[in-house]
């Protein structure tokens, strides 16, 4: 059936729906007051619509929480990003004694089971003294999305036609004139699939705030969400409007992003 007909589209309704049904459940769950639940039970069509569930989560401290998540994604994402992008240009530009088996070291970290990590991660951050920090969060994420950003990105510099090097040579541009001017913008969908990509693995992250965090204030959005959902075990629509609230942001920084993803991924795709 061809993609374009819209009987291809009619029959992926039932696929569609089977698809989002649960977020439909998580969001009808959360906009039924508490009462409604207990009285009509959990899957009952909600006979009224309320924000307390909402309310309820921001005052048990998601509200902190999500800031907390907010300012580690973007500081761990600019940061990553700038080192990736330093760190590939070099390794595809220059000649760099055993820079393919620099690639392959920084590359094989993401390939360790994390659970290994976790103690001599937690004792390296006690050690420098930033344990119980969101800098050792940020510190933790950018040394482990390093490696896998520089593979990704040192690739897509390989890919881009040596005259535009030779050309930038003649106009009498250096290194960082010629990374910061050429290569960069060249590199604009492969970096807007991976902000896209790390905004969304480090928003959800939660094995390593648990390793390097203790103090329930300095919690990200995903570590406060044990809390409540410990703390409100019963109430099903404070749980629920906190997963919603724990996934907006990285929803909308997925679709504000979605062009430059896709073209990201197709780029790589032709290379």
């Amino acid at each position: 059936m061809n993609k374009t007909s819209p009987w291809f589209h009619v029959g992926m309704i039932p696929f569609t729906l089977l698809y989002i049904s649960p977020l439909i459940f998580v969001v009808g769950v959360s906009l039924r007051p508490f009462d409604d639940i207990t009285m009509r039970g959990l899957a009952a069509l909600p006979a009224a619509l309320s924000f307390e569930g909402f309310r309820t989560a921001f005052d048990a401290g998601t509200r902190g929480a999500l800031l907390n998540s907010a300012l580690v994604t973007v500081v761990t994402v600019i940061f990553t990003l700038l080192l990736a992008s330093m760190a590939a240009f070099a390794l595809s530009r220059f000649r760099i004694p055993f820079r393919r088996s620099i690639l392959l070291i920084m590359l094989a970290g993401n390939l360790l089971p994390p659970q290994i990590l976790l103690i001599p991660v937690a004792k390296i951050a006690e050690g420098i003294g930033i344990y119980d920090s969101l800098l050792a969060l940020i510190v933790v994420q950018i040394g482990f999305g390093l490696g896998f950003y520089t593979f990704v990105l040192h690739g897509f510099m390989r890919g881009i036609p040596r005259e535009v090097f030779e050309a930038a040579v003649v106009d009498g541009a250096g290194a960082v004139r010629t990374y910061g001017q050429i290569v960069l913008p060249l590199c604009r969908p492969a970096l807007a699939a991976l902000g896209a990509l790390a905004t969304t693995w480090v928003f959800n992250d939660l094995i390593w705030a648990m390793t390097v965090l203790r103090t329930e204030t300095k919690f990200p959005i995903t570590a406060a969400l044990l809390n409540l959902q410990g703390s409100f075990v019963s109430k099903w629509n404070v749980v629920a409007a906190g997963s919603i609230l724990a996934a907006i942001p990285p929803a909308v920084v997925f679709f504000l992003f979605q062009k430059h993803f896709v073209s990201g991924l197709l780029v790589g795709a032709n290379k």
